[in-house]
């Protein structure tokens, strides 16, 4: 039972979106007191169950670095199971029940006394034995465990521990007609498995007094329980019956759409898995219940990324406006700049430099006559002429004026130069909000009444050519709009566009829910996703992070004063962070 001794188990059931925060706790737990973790599947209800459930889970746990020391299912047990329940009866403690349902939930109430209570042993293993076999009459009767009539915990009177189910397993087939509840497996898998400490999030807190009740009853090693809450965000639905719903309605394209809370899901928008765990771990096993705000896990991340997202530019296609440089070069040319100023161990990028540039109509129409503006990258320039069709801006001149002092200019603006022999890029920057306009979701809430009407919002810009060389999953800063994670290469999207996931960065409009805003992006359809692609039996180990090419940053806490719950994280020193851009040729 000591720490040194420590072995923690993962129960995991089908398609738990809420899983994540107890595999990285368990995982903690386990690999900081030297034990070891087990992942084991609990697979008691074969109408829920599924071999691409279990696969999807796999694949999750594989994306968040989780690597059980075993791998087991619940159904590994059936029989062993079985045969304490067999115990049980013998022992006076289990007995079959006809109730009809809504009676007995009645009577658990209320604290009566089911009239099939004080039946004899025989009695029971008769009927347990229908049970067994699946006959007609078999089918109406369930096992309870006889722990109370009217105790004032309700968990503790007598739970159902057996039911009949003649529905095939995925794993066991048409071998059994009855199936054990989840409360009744989870303290008799713990034991036999040599589980020391359960993680158990607090909506079984009732139900932990049964738990312990069994060890004694069926003469079993107890196991230490330790609660924690589960941590609930804003806006956010973690039940998977209403997530199937937006599967199953086609508002998604699938289980890893960026606006689902699932692993898959907020990895494709650009979250690290160095910020999900350390963000849990700084939550630590709290036994409070939380309602938290994404700010705070978005902010951490984009601590993580900053120091190695290359620097690109971006102009939304929409009214773009021609602009002719005086004093521009008279042949366009390339300058080799860094991808990032302050980090470079990133590399450079190519620059074109041109008489003839395009910028964004917001920075156009915001200009006055004689102004001096930054070209980033470039230097300064006087605004000498602006052409205009009403509101809209058509065209620019500026003179270029390099002497003068960029610190001294409110606008720094980005830009892009053209050149006959560069292929400009085109690239679809999206966007998205809550899929609901709730920030806390009541049980008796109706998904249809708190759906936000338009949740996905996309613009077609013009990108610098270096990202058309980004290969997917790579995480860059637009400059002046913000961070992205490349979704899609060219080749990879039905449009032939480079598509670029928008990356919250904490600050309250990245976080702030849309729904009352008047967009004026487009809302795109949704793209079926793959969700249960299966991971490759013989991929070899990576960090979870490897393809964002991402170091483990230095005290990524600090920015909200707290301390580690349980020890420092480990990290590591910047290495091999530009291999993901390296290129050879840019146009």
């Amino acid at each position: 039972m000591g720490y040194d001794s420590w072995a923690s188990s993962l129960a995991l059931a089908s398609k738990s979106e809420r899983s994540k925060e107890a595999a990285l706790l368990n995982e903690y737990f386990a690999r900081s007191h030297n034990g070891k973790l087990i992942v084991r599947f609990d697979d008691t209800n074969p109408n829920k169950e599924k071999a691409e459930f279990e696969e999807s889970i796999t694949e999750d746990l594989r994306l968040l670095g989780i690597h059980g020391d075993v791998v087991t299912h619940t159904s590994d047990h059936f029989q062993t199971i079985y045969e304490y329940a067999l115990k049980m009866i013998n022992k006076g403690l289990a007995y079959a029940d006809d109730t009809p349902h809504e009676t007995m939930k009645e009577e658990r109430m209320n604290g009566i006394a089911s009239q099939r209570r004080d039946q004899s042993v025989e009695e029971n293993l008769q009927r347990f034995e229908l049970m067994r076999q699946g006959t007609e009459e078999g089918l109406t009767w369930c096992l309870r465990a006889k722990m109370s009539v009217d105790n004032p915990n309700k968990a503790m009177r007598d739970p159902v521990i057996f039911r009949c189910n003649l529905t095939p397993h995925h794993r066991t087939g048409t071998l059994w007609k009855i199936y054990p509840t989840y409360d009744f497996c989870c303290p008799i898998v713990d034991s036999i498995e040599g589980v020391t400490h359960a993680l158990r999030s607090m909506e079984y807190r009732d139900r932990n007094p049964q738990y312990e009740w069994f060890f004694p009853a069926l003469e079993l090693r107890p196991v230490a329980i330790k609660d924690f809450s589960r941590m609930n965000f804003v806006y956010t639905l973690l039940s998977k019956r209403k997530l199937q719903w937006f599967v199953d309605s086609g508002i998604v394209g699938g289980w890893d759409d960026p606006r689902f809370p699932t692993v898959r899901g907020i990895r494709r928008r650009g979250m690290t898995i160095d910020a999900l765990r350390q963000y849990v771990l700084m939550q630590g096993a709290s036994q409070k219940n939380m309602l938290l705000e994404w700010d705070k896990i978005w902010a951490l991340n984009k601590k993580i990324i900053d120091p190695v997202a290359p620097r690109h530019t971006a102009l939304l296609k929409k009214e773009l406006v021609p602009v002719t440089v005086v004093g521009g070069p008279d042949v366009p040319f390339t300058k080799d700049q860094p991808r990032h100023k302050k980090n470079p161990e990133l590399g450079m990028k190519q620059t074109v430099f041109s008489s003839l540039v395009f910028v964004d109509q917001a920075d156009a129409a915001s200009f006055a006559h004689n102004e001096e503006v930054t070209l980033m990258d470039w230097g300064n320039a006087i605004v000498q002429d602006i052409v205009r069709t009403g509101d809209v801006v058509t065209a620019l001149t500026v003179q270029l004026h390099l002497e003068g002092d960029v610190k001294a200019t409110k606008k720094k603006i980005t830009w892009l130069g053209q050149d006959p022999n560069v292929h400009p890029v085109e690239a679809l920057l999206v966007d998205y909000d809550y899929l609901i306009t709730k920030k806390k979701i009541e049980e008796n809430d109706s998904i249809e009444d708190i759906l936000t009407p338009v949740s996905e919002f996309a613009d077609t810009a013009i990108v610098d050519a270096n990202v058309g060389l980004l290969a997917k999953g790579a995480i860059i800063q637009l400059e002046r709009r913000g961070y992205y994670i490349v979704d899609k290469e060219a080749a990879q999207s039905e449009l032939g566009l480079v598509t670029l996931i928008n990356i919250p960065d904490g600050k309250a409009a990245s976080t702030a829910s849309k729904h009352k805003e008047d967009p004026n992006a487009t809302k795109i359809k949704s793209g079926k996703g793959n969700s249960w692609d299966k991971p490759s039996a013989k991929a070899k180990a990576v960090h979870p992070d490897a393809a964002l090419s991402l170091p483990e940053p230095k005290d990524t806490c600090n920015m909200y004063e707290s301390k580690h719950m349980y020890g420092d994280v480990a990290v590591g020193k910047p290495k091999d962070i530009t291999s993901m851009y390296e290129t050879h040729k840019y146009y």
